[in-house]
């Protein structure tokens, strides 16, 4: 009868004292710079794995385990169900190991004696042959089960003199170099010189592709490695017979056949060995992972004694293996294995059939998330099938798409069920479910509870449930939510010219207009919750659109977001953050864009796209059509609250120096009669200043030219004095000397006014434009005069929201918000529906226009270039949309209580002036 205390898990472990750090005498560099004093595994083994774990939540310190259970250091327990991908058979700290390792402590027995006739090796191997199949006469020991495969090679090499290793595509043999070569996953070649030359895969579970191959290269393979089952492939079992016929053909064809019985081997399928399910014998076997019964690496290559050849033999060794501790763990190992007349292998068998069966009743009921159960034994796989179209407005759409809907999955398994679970390397959608052997049915029901929680609150795709859930570590109440209704996807027609816009999330907030969900998280969840996206999410597609002109033209685009917030681009070195938005503008150019707008900071840290001018694509900063909508958006303003642009007005540009204040510096510089150009306070004043001084200079050309085409200014205006300080006529071609007397003139009089204090700019200006790259608030509401109007072109927004409720009599409003013709639906990014920024509807305008070359890159726009975005805009039906405030849509009572406000001048404490 098959019970669970058949094999007993451990009930202790050794009082050994592994927690605490050595005294040892070493001296850390910069020891105080570590404020936080992260775990030494974080500061000197790996890093770049510790962000990752870290952003998944599964960044565990565990501190005791015994059979399948983990402790960490708050004692939380954990069911651990991945087992060290099979190298736990009888779980953590099995007593029958470690009393072999005493064993050897108590008899003297030496450990390391190279080359020599070793005692606990020669009885491993006689044992390991015992009960392996076939004709297998000989083993070779190693250290790991890579350095298992690396030997293997080296054997069958030697044996048949050919070169050439045959291998299965989505296959793992392990990442040392020659085993990696054989892995089937591109992914881990690249970096690495690998695969090296003679390396071949096909497919798996192909034996006519294997017929094939070495039917077209007679006398060049010297083995065909494949796995009965595949492990980090995602749990793939072959069709039955696959491995009788693989057998029939290498030998036919005098190919040895390599089994990497790695991960299958030693009683993980309820057999000794999986081959053995289908009577199939190999020329070589490799072995590890089990074999050091959880406490020791060990592997062994296995092979016929007709593969086993003198050149291996005297050339191949390793100065580790075959050592005593770690041949006398797997004899206790193969001891446990074997007892009873190996009952263990058979309630493996059969906990392992029910465990499936009761995992194949939970994908009948969540058909929507699991596509298929996989395995054998207890080596279960579950293949989830969420997809983009699953979950269309969720950041879980777009994890499943980036093959990370198990790692958050196993997250959520891990942080708020205490159950470990994990993804496999090669199938990312794929849940391995492989616990020790030892497992005990009640632990089964355990895992099983667990995962249809799970699998409940994954139903509804709520990301602030789960995020918030992992967070917590103990599951939130779960809110009934609609499955959303998949959209017909938008696809290009032929010959119709395709754009691409990229932006990114503006502020942690920013991630819930994506994915409305994450509105139920707390600011500082929402905050913890962008952190882990960011550093998990690579740049995906967020929407797919159709745009059609007045003029009947259609064009086809993608909205393509970054994953990074404005802070983060802004925190990033530049060298970091340009790749970062290469990465998003080479997606772009995969899927077929002829032209790519760059929104947001991605124009910023690319110096306004002059970084990737060489990337092979057309790009625009949008920054032309953003600085004309936004001077259409304020004289909007203007005439709705009863003024207008004239001699009394004063401008004061904060963030002139950048592309879009200069252009809007050369727009209002026509109508205002006074204009403050504001420059960067954190900047050396020389530089700014001469800086600002090459804005003004291009100001006065702008309006030499202006007044040469016909254009005529109002008197007192800026434009007017311009010219009397000129005597009355001015060349357009005027050269920057000629003009610097008119420039200091103008200057002198106060008609314009060069400053980095912006706070003495805003004072006496009726109308204010923020076009800054900086991501925190300039400009609070004591700061700015009686009746402002302030267009913030800046994102984020560089105006203090409480300027809304503090100041009645100021206006603020966004600027550079389009409606789009026809209103077509682009994506959420803050945005109603048929809105977009004037910096993506630039790109649309261009790509309707077929006009595929750069534009409006850098700081120098040009008037022309100002006139031709705005042409277009008229052209095609983009005009500027109902005016915004703090992102809401202005109303009639708004524009009245404003107008009011500005009229009463009510007596207020802002220290602004009236």
């Amino acid at each position: 009868m098959l019970t669970d205390s058949t094999i007993q898990p451990a009930q202790h472990f050794p009082s050994v004292n592994t927690r605490t750090e050595p005294n040892l005498p070493i001296k850390i560099a910069d020891e105080d710079s570590y404020p936080a004093r992260p775990h030494p595994y974080l500061r000197f083994v790996n890093p770049h794995l510790g962000e990752l774990l870290s952003a998944l939540r599964l960044d565990k310190q565990f501190v005791r385990a015994t059979g399948c259970e983990l402790y960490d250091q708050h004692n939380r327990r954990y069911l651990d169900c991945v087992a060290a991908y099979g190298a736990l058979p009888f779980g953590h700290n099995p007593p029958a190991i470690w009393n072999s390792l005493r064993n050897v402590e108590s008899s003297g027995e030496p450990n390391f004696v190279q080359p020599s006739l070793l005692d606990a090796a020669g009885m491993l191997a006689k044992q390991l042959l015992a009960v392996a199949p076939g004709n297998l006469r000989h083993v070779t020991f190693t250290n790991s089960g890579a350095e298992s495969v690396e030997a293997a090679i080296k054997l069958c090499r030697a044996a048949t003199r050919r070169q050439g290793i045959l291998s299965t595509k989505n296959s793992f043999h392990g990442k040392t170099l020659a085993a990696l070569s054989a892995t089937g996953n591109p992914d881990y070649h690249q970096n690495f010189g690998a695969p090296t030359i003679d390396f071949n895969s096909i497919p798996f579970d192909d034996a006519e592709a294997l017929r094939q191959e070495l039917a077209d290269r007679p006398e060049y393979y010297a083995a065909f490695i494949v796995e009965p089952i595949q492990g980090e492939g995602g749990i793939v079992v072959p069709t039955a017979g696959y491995l009788s016929e693989i057998r029939e053909i290498c030998s036919k064809a005098g190919v040895l056949l390599v089994l990497d019985e790695i991960q299958t081997g030693l009683g993980r399928t309820g057999a000794m060995f999986r081959c053995q399910s289908e009577g199939v014998e190999p020329d070589v076997m490799t072995v590890a992972k089990a074999l050091g019964g959880g406490l020791l690496p060990i592997g062994a290559v296995l092979c016929t004694a007709k593969t086993y050849s003198k050149t291996f033999a005297l050339k191949h060794s390793s100065t580790f293996a075959g050592n005593a501790l770690a041949c006398r763990a797997g004899l206790a190992a193969l001891q446990l294995l074997t007892n009873d007349e190996s009952m263990l292998l058979k309630r493996v068998e059969v906990y392992g059939q029910r465990l499936k069966d009761r995992l194949i009743e939970l994908q009948t009921r969540y058909q929507h998330l699991i596509e298929e159960v996989r395995g054998a034994g207890l080596l279960l796989g579950i293949r989830f099938a969420v997809n983009r179209e699953s979950w269309p407005n969720s950041f879980l759409g777009v994890a499943a798409e980036q093959d990370l809907f198990t790692p958050i999955l196993s997250s959520y398994m891990l942080n708020v069920e205490g159950v470990r679970v994990a993804p496999t390397l090669n199938g990312n959608s794929v849940i391995r479910i492989e616990p020790p052997l030892t497992i005990r049915w009640k632990e089964c029901e355990e895992l099983l509870a667990a995962l249809e929680r799970t699998l409940t609150v994954f139903a509804g795709g709520d990301m602030g449930l789960i995020l918030g859930s992992i967070l917590d570590g103990t599951p939130r109440k779960i809110k009934r939510m609609n499955r959303p209704t998949a959209k017909a996807t938008i696809r290009p027609r032929a010959k119709e010219t395709r754009f691409a816009f990229l932006l990114h999330p503006l502020q942690c907030t920013g991630y819930a207009d994506f994915d409305p969900t994450l509105k139920s998280l707390s600011m500082t969840e929402i905050e913890a919750a962008a952190k882990g996206l960011s550093q998990l999410l690579e740049p995906f597609v967020l929407s797919r659109t159709r745009v059609t002109s007045l003029t009947g033209k259609s064009v086809y685009g993608e909205i393509v977001t970054l994953p990074w917030n404005a802070a983060q681009l802004a925190g990033m070195r530049r060298k970091q953050a340009i790749l970062r938005v290469q990465q998003a503008l080479t997606l772009a150019q995969t899927r077929g864009a002829q032209i790519v707008g760059l929104g947001a900071f991605t124009s910023v840290v690319t110096r306004a796209g002059l970084a990737l001018v060489d990337s092979g694509v057309p790009l625009t900063t949008g920054n032309s059509y953003t600085a004309v909508a936004s001077a259409e958006a304020i004289e909007k303003a203007l005439a709705r609250l009863g003024d207008a642009f004239g001699r009394a007005t004063c401008a004061t540009i904060v963030g002139s120096t950048g592309a879009i204040g200069r252009a809007m510096a050369l727009l209002l510089s026509e109508k205002v009669g006074r204009l403050v150009l504001s420059g960067n306070p954190d900047s050396p004043a020389p530089k700014i200043r001469e800086r600002l001084l090459d804005v003004s200079t291009d100001v006065c050309r702008h309006l030499a030219i202006r007044h040469a085409e016909g254009q005529r200014f109002a008197k007192s205006t800026l434009g007017q004095r311009m010219l009397a300080a000129a005597g009355g006529e001015l060349d357009p071609d005027v050269s920057d000397e000629d003009l610097a007397p008119i420039v200091a003139q103008l200057e002198q009089d106060g008609v314009i006014k060069l400053t980095q204090d912006t706070v003495r700019a805003l004072r006496h200006a009726h109308v204010v434009v923020t076009a800054t790259s900086a991501t925190g608030t300039l400009i609070q509401s004591q700061q700015l005069r009686y009746g402002a109007i302030v267009c913030d072109l800046s994102r984020p927004a560089n105006v203090s929201s409480e300027v809304a409720a503090e100041r009645p009599d100021v206006l603020v409003i966004d600027g550079g918000v389009i409606a789009v013709p026809g209103r077509p639906e682009l994506g959420r990014f803050g945005l109603d529906n048929g809105l977009s920024y004037a910096c993506m509807a630039e790109t649309m305008l261009l790509a309707l226009d077929g006009h595929l070359e750069h534009t409006s890159l850098g700081t120098d726009l040009t008037p022309e270039g100002l006139r031709f975005l705005g042409s277009l805009a008229r052209q095609h039906g983009f005009h500027v949309a109902q005016l915004r405030s703090f992102g809401r849509l202005l109303d009639d009572d708004d524009w009245v209580r404003v107008a009011d406000a500005r009229q009463t001048r009510i007596p207020v404490d802002y220290r602004c002036v009236a």
